[in-house]
This record gives C-alpha cells, sequence and structure tokens, in this order.
C-alpha cells in the first residue's frame, strides 16, 4: 500500500474498507498454502499484506466498525 492509501483510508467508506480487508485475507491465506507447497518467490509480499491488514482493521475500529470477526480460542 503505498502512502497516498494510507492516508486516504480515513476517508473511504466502510463498506469498500471491509472489502479491502476480506479481499487482503484471502490473499494472505493463498499465500500461505502457497509458502507450504513452495511456490511462492516473494515472502516479503506476505509481511507487507500483514501490515496492510492491520491497517485496514486499524481504520475500521476508527469508524467505529467491527472490522474483525471473532475467532475460536
Amino acid at each position: 500500500m503505498k502512502r497516498t492509501e494510507i492516508t486516504a483510508l480515513p476517508a473511504k467508506p466502510a463498506s469498500e474498507l471491509e472489502f479491502a480487508l476480506h479481499a487482503g485475507r484471502e490473499r494472505l491465506r493463498i499465500l500461505r498454502l502457497d509458502l507450504a507447497a513452495g511456490k511462492v518467490k516473494n515472502v516479503r509480499e506476505m509481511r507487507m499484506l500483514r501490515k496492510d491488514i492491520a491497517r485496514l482493521e486499524t481504520a475500521l475500529r476508527a469508524k467505529g466498525q467491527k472490522g474483525t470477526e471473532p475467532r475460536a480460542a
């Protein structure tokens, strides 16, 4: 995520942030599966994606939205 995109996050509607969050989590899931299969060439992409997901969750929480799904303990 570029710096201009990061600064624009608070201005985006919650539905758009939730969609981006869902897409990011899905991409991370696929990357994890590919990593286990030995297909991933750029492991750094996973780190950047995790940070982007955290930024989206933070922006959603600032808007008063939930942003995360309950996780099993």
